[in-house]
């Protein structure tokens, strides 16, 4: 029998818990900062984003001194956990509480084990970037909503991570990024791109162009987009005639391919429909900006043993 936690596609209208989200998503954020305060610099701020575990979103272990320690959202007991290797451990409680009082209690839970990060406490990416220390605005926190599309991230990253194994070339992993608050997977050709313009509210042009420094074709899900969220695919450069081989998905407004997610979990095979979506969007993209795809791709041969 298939087990409804790790294998359903969960049900959530974005509607119904934009409040939530947007709390959540200010969360993420400051856990986030706190990450890339202490982790060793990764190419495109790879070292800064968290991972869907079995409980929620985690830091993993980031190096301090001699030591790790590590964050993590569980969002099954609705607790942050905050651990050193060394055996220590706080809690901070996720329940309905102003960004403010999460900022605080946070800070005060890492500083009682040690630890006093320099983060720039305010957030990237959206457009009202109110101080975390001051955000008295997004305090909603609906458990259920939160399992939900926690649940909805592990569909998304095991099928996104299925389809990262088909790719030999450079690629990231399957990861969180706080900024947007989006699941990820991008794939890179090995060749520079021209510098990002930029554009992200509350975020420097600078940190686009470490993100988007060599040509690729990027990959995720986030909540948005559609009635339940949306899948995403794009590629930087766009090559020229990507928009045309793409029509099924494409969206001329944001500028990328878009599949709701209601799509792929009201269908009868909801890997297959996800999965032929992530592939011909890469095949489009690679294709048409002439990837060397048989140096990159895993052959079918191999793909189907595996």
């Amino acid at each position: 029998m298939t087990d409804p936690i790790t294998r359903s596609w969960p049900r959530l209208k974005t509607a119904g818990w934009t409040e939530t989200r947007d709390t959540v998503h200010m969360w993420t954020q400051i856990v986030g900062k706190v990450r890339m305060a202490y982790a060793p610099a990764v190419n495109h701020w790879w070292h800064c984003t968290l991972y869907p575990t079995a409980r929620g979103l985690s830091t993993s272990a980031i190096p301090y001194g001699e030591g790790m320690f590590d964050v993590e959202f569980d969002f099954v007991a609705h607790r942050l956990h905050l651990r050193t290797s060394d055996g220590r451990a706080r809690e901070v409680a996720l329940e309905p509480k102003p960004v403010a009082d999460f900022y605080g209690e946070t800070m005060a839970a890492l500083a009682s084990l040690g630890l006093e990060p320099q983060i720039h406490a305010v957030p990237n990416e959206v457009e009202s970037a109110i101080p975390f220390a001051e955000d008295q605005t997004h305090c909603s926190y609906d458990g259920v909503a939160v399992q939900l599309f926690w649940r909805q991230l592990l569909q998304a990253q095991r099928v996104l991570g299925q389809f990262r194994s088909e790719f030999v070339g450079k690629a990231s992993p399957v990861h969180f990024f706080w900024g947007a608050m989006d699941l990820a997977h991008t794939r890179f050709s090995g060749r520079l791109a021209p510098d990002h313009p930029g554009g992200a509210p509350n975020c420097p042009p600078w940190v686009m162009q470490e993100g988007y420094s060599h040509e690729l074709a990027s990959f995720g899900f986030w909540p948005g987009g559609g009635e339940e969220g949306a899948f995403y695919s794009y590629a930087y450069p766009e090559p020229p005639g990507y928009a045309e081989r793409t029509g099924a998905y494409y969206d001329k407004n944001l500028q990328e391919c878009v599949l709701p997610y209601e799509k792929v979990a009201e269908a009868a095979d909801p890997d297959a429909v996800l999965l032929e979506f992530l592939r011909s969007t890469y095949a489009a993209a690679a294709d048409l900006a002439g990837w060397d795809r048989p140096a990159l791709d895993l052959p079918t041969a191999v793909r189907s043993s595996a």
